[in-house]
């Protein structure tokens, strides 16, 4: 067994340690996502969902192929382990993974434009 110093990055999370305590985020997977989704240059967004948006099974919407959708939703579902502000419409969304829609897709698309603007977002843990 050999020490290697502080841990800076474990299992695509950035972990940075200092006195006050540690701060872990997925600053590169983000990207990544960006990137697979050729959305790098999209506008971002203030909210992960719109206020008032109501899912449903039986939306009238064109459907879309379920691996594009079900591989978003998984990609977004392991950003929430850094990312709990995006939990609740992940987790609402992945409800519709068998019966993806054009609006389903659209407001995934939303999370991914707000993670743009806030990729740098992670959690701290401080020493108490």
């Amino acid at each position: 067994m050999t020490d290697l110093g502080l841990m800076s990055f474990f299992l695509g999370m950035e972990v940075k340690q200092d006195h006050g305590g540690v701060f872990i985020c997925q600053k590169m997977y983000a990207r990544e996502i960006l990137k697979k989704l050729r959305m790098e240059d999209s506008k971002s967004t203030i909210t992960p969902m719109n206020q008032k948006e109501q899912f449903s099974k039986d939306d009238g919407a064109d459907k879309v192929e379920e691996h594009q959708f079900r591989s978003l939703i998984g990609c977004l579902m392991y950003l929430t382990t850094t990312r709990p502000d995006i939990m609740f419409v992940v987790s609402m969304l992945s409800r519709f993974m068998h019966c993806a829609s054009e609006v389903h897709l659209q407001a995934a698309k939303q999370i991914v434009r707000y993670v743009k603007g806030t990729v740098d977002y992670g959690v701290k843990y401080t020493h108490s």
